[in-house]
């Protein structure tokens, strides 16, 4: 009869780093290889250039109450610039492997209902103001306590929300 396998709750030791880019960013720490990060970020960029498409279409469709449309190549230069400055900044300052864009829901209420009835510095304004809100909200802890008040179906409905929302944009492209 064989003795019982002792079963410890250590946790398995990461290894040491390998380099400055892994001490920085912890990757061996976390249970990661440079290689699984790199394809990792490949993967996610893939996932998030429809917005590169989708953005410049929305936004550049739309006329403000004076008339003026937005030029969809400075809308795509701009909507670029933006995702890269935010991760790489995510990346740094943060410390955590995640990807900012520009986020396809407000995008279309900017275009047919705000932008209408303003000129597009206006509208472009007060996406600033939501910005600079939103990180109040969040420094000030009121943004969690609100996610959390928020019920797990409705997250889910909301996300299934989304994703309807951008295959009616394709399939009305298409």
């Amino acid at each position: 009869m064989s003795e019982p396998q002792q079963v410890t709750d250590r946790p398995t030791a990461a290894p040491p780093p390998v380099n400055s880019v892994d001490r920085f960013f912890r990757i061996s720490e976390r249970g990661s290889t440079f290689g699984r990060e790199i394809r990792g970020g490949f993967a996610t960029f893939f996932t998030m250039a429809y917005i590169l498409v989708l953005n410049p279409i929305i936004l550049g469709s739309a006329k403000d109450k004076f008339g003026h449309q937005l030029d969809a190549v400075q809308l795509t230069t701009a909507t670029a610039l933006v995702a890269a400055v935010m991760t790489i900044i995510m990346g740094v300052a943060g410390n955590l492997p995640l990807a900012l864009a520009a986020g396809l829901g407000l995008n279309a209420v900017v275009a047919f209902q705000i932008a209408p009835l303003m000129s597009w510095d206006d509208a472009m304004g007060l996406i600033v103001l939501e910005g600079l809100l939103i990180c109040v909200l969040v420094v000030t802890g009121l943004r969690e306590a609100v996610m959390h008040a928020i019920p797990q179906p409705l997250k889910q409905a909301i996300s299934v929300g989304i994703g309807l929302f951008i295959a009616f944009i394709g399939f009305v492209d298409a």
